[in-house]
């Protein structure tokens, strides 16, 4: 029986919809000894997590973790105890944003403060653990976690300096398989001069063996959701993205040999895109799904990095078999 979606309209409520006010507070002229006789004198409402430093006017001056503030000495002052470097949600965030802090920083609370830095309130990791209750099915918590995951990379895109640092490396892999895919059709030119219709499905053959790259890349970052990957993991998804890759390279080949057939009547080159696709595919999908689980384990983002990697070692690859066929097929 088919489920109806979860509804997640409230992502973009904004998270001071949701936040506590009822927050431990510490002041920042205050001891050790004072801020638990204030304590003890006026217990704090709601569930303390953190304790949150403030000064004379609001401000949040930093956070005291309830470990540190009841083994310190009593005469030691709060302002020598407490971690003045707070990550913050600003007020004018959404739940979607705090989702996105829980899963980045793995912190039990986060205070909401305004653009001066006033402290608003808290949301702690309820908010994020209802989020993922609320989502009883596995595809629906995949699509959660994907939403996130976009959200952030969106959020990094907003700054043009972060996005090339970040992406234009990876390029280079593009560059650099540009280039050895000009020097590999230098090399079979023998080929490309005794059969000049190789060259004319040169296009084809490449963006068919990229899309699959790309495809696999795409399911494979799916499955992978932020998590390590195990062997087990990484050789299952080798095997079902080879059988996907053959029946994607075999359906291909025959549809683009058959033009080439009728059209061109040239033997050696229907045999040639028909290994040359059936073999590019097989192999695109294989390194789709290898790409991004190596990245993983090597410690590197996968979402950015894994595109560029792929589609260069996919050219390389796909020509070289188009090309090594045609040349045992005209030689």
């Amino acid at each position: 029986m088919a489920h109806a979606p979860a509804d997640r309209s409230h992502l973009a409520d904004p998270v001071t919809r949701h936040m506590r006010s009822d927050f431990a507070r510490l002041r920042l002229d205050h001891t050790v000894g004072d801020a638990i006789a204030a304590a003890r004198a006026v217990p704090p409402e709601g569930r303390i997590i953190y304790f949150y430093v403030l000064d004379a006017e609001g401000r949040l001056a930093g956070v005291v973790p309830t470990r540190r503030l009841l083994l310190s000495p009593d005469a030691t002052p709060i302002g020598d105890i407490m971690v003045a470097k707070v990550v913050t949600i600003p007020a004018e965030a959404t739940v979607l944003d705090a989702c996105e802090f829980f899963l980045l920083h793995k912190l039990l609370a986060f205070p909401v403060v305004d653009k001066e830095r006033r402290m608003l309130g808290i949301v702690d990791v309820d908010l994020y653990t209802e989020e993922l209750a609320d989502v009883d099915r596995r595809e629906e918590l995949d699509d959660l976690f994907q939403l996130i995951g976009v959200h952030f990379q969106e959020s990094q895109a907003r700054s043009p300096l972060v996005a090339f640092t970040s992406r234009f490396p990876w390029l280079i892999a593009n560059i650099a398989g540009g280039i050895v895919a000009a020097f590999l059709s230098g090399f079979f030119q023998a080929e490309l001069e005794r059969v000049v219709a190789l060259a004319l499905f040169i296009p084809v053959v490449l963006a068919l063996a990229e899309s699959v790259a790309i495809q696999s890349v795409s399911i494979t970052l799916q499955r992978l959701h932020g998590g390590r990957p195990t062997v087990h993991g990484i050789l299952e998804a080798l095997r079902h993205e080879s059988l996907t890759g053959v029946l994607l390279g075999v359906a291909s080949a025959a549809a683009v040999a058959l033009v080439a057939l009728v059209w061109l009547g040239q033997w050696s080159v229907v045999v040639s895109l028909l290994g040359g696709i059936t073999g590019g595919v097989v192999c695109a999908a294989l390194i789709g799904a290898a790409i991004p689980n190596v990245l993983r384990l090597v410690n590197r983002e996968p979402q950015v990095a894994a595109g560029p990697v792929a589609l260069a070692a996919t050219d390389m690859v796909t020509l070289v078999i188009y090309f090594s066929l045609a040349r045992w097929l005209v030689g």
